[in-house]
């Protein structure tokens, strides 16, 4: 069966579709990338089916969380891609922007490179870099591993 086909399981045919949300949330968009990684096909001697729950492939999740990210703007190659990456957290931006996030906001025009008497661009002047345990704030060591609480 293919992604846009009707279903056949008698469970589906009573339940009927999961409806996608009026408006989508972030929430929405998470779960629908969740759904469509963990409910990914996999092959049977039958045929394909569902890797979570061994229904017919594409099970009812699997096709929410499809329509869901169609509705927020991915397209069919895109949602693939996540499928085959495998990771049920991964972010997707909320909202998202096809054309990435350069489209929606101009770029601001560069300053003017500084130049010397002679008309020359010069190198920009540089800033004195603040060193920890001077003057000033303290400064917290870098985050090199986890702090995860301690077992007893």
């Amino acid at each position: 069966m293919r992604v846009g086909e009707q279903s056949t399981d008698p469970i589906d045919q009573i339940l009927g579709e999961v409806p996608v949300p009026a408006q989508l949330t972030p929430e929405d968009v998470r779960l629908a990338v969740r759904a469509v990684v963990v409910h990914a096909a996999e092959e049977w001697p039958a045929g394909p089916k569902c890797r979570n729950d061994g229904a017919a492939y594409p099970c009812r999740l699997h096709r929410w969380g499809r329509r869901v990210l169609a509705a927020h703007g991915l397209n069919e190659r895109q949602i693939d891609a996540l499928v085959r990456h495998g990771n049920p957290f991964v972010h997707v931006p909320f909202p998202f922007v096809l054309t990435g996030p350069s489209a929606a906001r101009p770029a601001a025009p560069a300053p003017p490179a500084p130049r010397d008497p002679a008309g020359r661009v010069t190198a920009p002047p540089v800033r004195p870099a603040l060193r920890p345990g001077g003057a000033g704030r303290s400064v917290a060591p870098p985050a090199t591993r986890p702090r995860w609480p301690r077992a007893s």
